[in-house]
């Protein structure tokens, strides 16, 4: 329990009605969780505007409304909160129910288009190896220690995001790392959040189907780094074109990375093979399990992080030489017959063409890459034909599928897929809706020494289909098929 004025004293008030000194039993952006003695938080989203489910949270007993205009309804039940911007002030006021957990973590956030799982979730594993009991917020779970759940979203909204913090200071935790969408930038789900650092990767194009145009994304992504504290770090990816524009105004202290030229870290692929590489990091040799020069860039982000962070060089590489790669990133399955199933999230043009233009320097000279992808429905349809070009360029044979296809037919998006195959590569593509059948199929044509890639769902166990979630996972269906060939 708080008294609602602890919490408002951290936020811009327009308009406030009723006693500020009652006591607050939770909050909520939900109507239908509130219970009598908590504060609902009407926020208007992309699909739903909380305004409109005032009045159903103050007949179930609501003490508090946070909004930005109020209803024409009778309001003497509720005190009222009136703010410029209720998704920008719910942050801080989570914080504070939660007694400021991130001033009791060094939290680190990473951004960017691809990478943002593989970095956050190794630096927990590193730190957690290294000693120091952590924390996850990522797109696939949410660790506190030792503790695991799966996660709903990349970063969740703010007040689940504050009571995650809080997990994570009650059980001793020192640090947290956690990935920052785009998404999570625009509506502000990070705000009230004090971090310790920030990391950027890349910025290729996603999510334009949210942010409209690229430079909405790339401003999107650049807010983070514009409030970081003065006493964090600032991290980027010295060799994407946006890496340096991410740091300019930023007032923390500022760092580079990069795998080619020179930067403030400095990592260098010396040799690769199907089971992992040999790099050099600041000019010190490490093996890791890892394949892809992408990896290298990762890897090279985490091991600057933790330097950062005030860790040991020789702690730091030799936790990394033990580190395994992240689930449903480059995920492999052996099918027998000298034949080697990949299954990757890959669902970006370039996160695509990064993970085909591995396997191609790794495959033998005969090998044959065989592809499966598709697109997800009510996401950017730009990049459909774009994926389709980088698929039909890189791989042998390529079998268009269906992906998430969500509230849209799956014909229509492989459709818009097909648009980007090149003419002469229509003989090696084929189609099949159902994504079972299109890795069943794969699998059947791969002959020995072939690789068949499985990209874009990765560590996902359903397939959601006009609004349902069915159980469906690419790994269990490549280890099934390859048990049916034994």
């Amino acid at each position: 329990m708080k008294k609602l004025s602890d919490l408002i004293g951290h936020i811009n008030i327009t308009e406030l009605s009723g006693d500020p000194g009652i006591l607050i039993s939770g909050l909520t952006l939900n109507s239908r969780e509130v219970v009598p003695g908590m504060l609902f938080a009407a926020i208007k989203g992309t699909h739903h505007d909380g305004h409109h489910y005032i009045k159903q949270a103050i007949e179930q007993g609501a003490a508090a409304i946070l909004c930005e205009q109020a209803p024409d309804i009778d309001l003497d039940k509720s005190v009222i909160i009136r703010v410029e911007n209720s998704g920008q002030a719910i942050g801080p006021m989570a914080s504070a129910f939660y007694d400021f957990p991130s001033e009791s973590l060094q939290v680190v956030g990473v951004t960017g288009t691809n990478g943002k799982t593989t970095i956050a979730t190794l630096l927990y594993t590193l730190f957690e190896n290294l000693g120091y009991p952590s924390g996850l917020i990522s797109t696939i779970r949410v660790r506190v220690h030792l503790g695991s759940t799966d996660a709903t979203h990349t970063t969740p909204d703010a007040i689940t995001f504050q009571r995650h913090l809080a997990d994570m200071v009650k059980a001793g935790c020192q640090y947290a790392f956690v990935e920052v969408s785009s998404h999570a930038m625009d509506q502000h789900r990070v705000e009230g959040v004090r971090f310790a650092g920030g990391i950027f990767t890349n910025l290729t194009r996603d999510h334009l189907d949210y942010h409209h145009d690229f430079q909405a994304y790339l401003k999107a992504k650049k807010s983070f780094f514009d409030q970081l504290d003065p006493n964090a770090f600032g991290l980027t990816n010295a060799e994407d074109k946006n890496g340096l524009v991410m740091l300019q105004n930023c007032p923390a202290n500022r760092y580079t990375y990069a795998t080619r030229g020179a930067a403030d870290f400095e990592g260098r692929l010396m040799e690769e093979h199907l089971d992992g590489m040999q790099v050099s990091f600041d000019t010190k040799e490490v093996w890791l399990n890892f394949i892809g020069r992408y990896n290298v860039s990762n890897l090279l982000a985490v091991y600057a992080a933790a330097r950062l962070l005030g860790q040991d060089e020789v702690g730091v590489l030799t936790q990394l030489s033990l580190l395994q790669p992240v689930e449903g990133r480059l995920e492999t399955v052996l099918l027998g017959n000298d034949r080697i199933g990949i299954v990757d999230y890959a669902h970006t043009p370039d996160a695509l063409e990064n993970v085909l233009s591995t396997l191609v320097e790794l495959k033998k000279s005969a090998s044959r890459i065989i592809t499966v992808f598709g697109a997800g429905g009510d996401r950017d349809r730009g990049k459909r034909p774009l994926m389709a070009e980088v698929a039909c360029r890189l791989s042998d044979q390529v079998i268009i599928t269906s992906d998430n296809p969500r509230t849209e037919d799956p014909e229509f998006i492989m459709d818009e897929v097909k648009k980007g195959i090149p003419a002469g590569a229509v003989r090696k593509v084929l189609s099949i809706t159902n994504r079972h059948e299109a890795i069943k199929t794969a699998v059947a044509m791969a002959q020995k020494g072939d690789i068949v890639l499985v990209a874009g769902k990765g560590h996902e166990t359903y397939q959601e289909i006009n609004g349902v979630k069915h159980h469906f996972d690419d790994r269990e269906e490549l280890r099934n098929l390859k048990t049916e060939n034994l």
